[in-house]
């Protein structure tokens, strides 16, 4: 794994499954009454967040506190960003500082890839514009694994505004690795042909009944009205073809789970009856979000010191540290 976690399409297999292993082991820690650990004692993690954001950043922030980190939170209208400072500027600004990590949002597909090469701090990416959102893949793949004995061999579908989800596109690239059979359903305008081609095994329909026939795991997505300048269906129009009912769970696998990665818009991609029904998983995610980052932080930052101390210590053999 590089020293930043970027985004999922490049992990391999065998490096999603160490995260979601160390977050499994974080997961008692939640329903202790002492929950911090020193394993990061000492160390700075800065939360860079130029998009609004309730749970990646609070579970960010309450990961990095558990594993005994300091933490340093940061919005767009609380920098000089707003002042008209560039990116670049402000990223360099806080590399002065020397923080061990930094995890960043931004409305820009592909920001963190491009401070990840102006910068040797480790850049967590938290989400970036329409590209990737690894953590949240993770967390999601970790609440089915609480639910289901393995990936391998499920039915996924991934329902709603495809088009401009980064949820979307992590869960593609990180369920693809394990042989997972996807659905994407959603309107047609918002559903881009080229995601059948990330790997095998990946469906384009745009009919929900059909997309939720058979599934183990259905993933409701947000309607990002923000990214969109003229929306293809009105709201009741959305529900009408594109909402989640109690009535379609009666297609699915009867232990078939719900999930959504927040925040839900209750009428408009599920009614209320299933985002509080007994197989809906959504408040698990919320909270494997603090485990699965836990496990992330905890890599990332380790890296980068060890690879610090290495090569502190080639210096000092070389003769140049004296």
């Amino acid at each position: 794994m590089p020293t930043g976690l970027l985004g999922i399409e490049e992990l391999s297999r065998g490096e999603v499954e160490a995260i979601l292993h160390r977050a499994r082991t974080f997961q008692p820690l939640q329903h202790q009454s002492y929950k911090k650990l020193d394993t990061l004692r000492g160390r700075m993690i800065v939360n860079l967040f130029f998009e609004a954001s309730t749970r990646t950043r609070t579970s960010f922030e309450i990961a990095a506190k558990r594993l005994g980190a300091d933490t340093v939170s940061i919005t767009a209208s609380g920098s000089s960003v707003s002042k008209g400072e560039s990116l670049v500027d402000t990223l360099n600004t806080l590399a002065a500082m020397r923080p061990d990590a930094i995890v960043m949002r931004h409305a820009a597909s592909g920001a963190p890839y491009f401070l990840a090469h102006h910068l040797a701090i480790p850049i967590v990416n938290a989400g970036d514009g329409t590209h990737e959102h690894p953590t949240q893949a993770l967390l999601d793949a970790l609440t089915i694994l609480d639910h289901k004995p393995a990936l391998e061999g499920l039915r996924v579908a991934i329902i709603g505004d495809i088009a401009h989800s980064r949820v979307a596109r992590s869960n593609v690239h990180l369920l693809a690795k394990f042989g997972v059979d996807i659905v994407l359903c959603g309107p047609a305008t918002l559903l881009p042909p080229e995601l059948s081609a990330i790997a095998t095994g990946v469906t384009l329909t745009n009919d929900i009944r059909e997309a939720i026939e058979g599934a183990d795991v259905i993933m409701m997505l947000r309607v990002q009205l923000e990214r969109q300048h003229d929306p293809p269906l009105q709201a009741g129009e959305y529900f009408h073809f594109y909402g989640l009912r109690l009535d379609h769970m009666a297609l699915a696998k009867p232990d078939a789970i719900v999930m959504h990665p927040g925040p839900i818009n209750r009428g408009r991609e599920l009614t209320s009856e299933v985002a509080d029904f007994q197989q809906s998983v959504i408040l698990n995610q919320v909270e494997n979000g603090v485990a699965v980052r836990m496990a992330v932080l905890e890599r990332v930052v380790g890296a980068h010191v060890e690879a610090a101390r290495q090569k502190s210590g080639a210096v000092r053999e070389s003769g140049l540290g004296i």
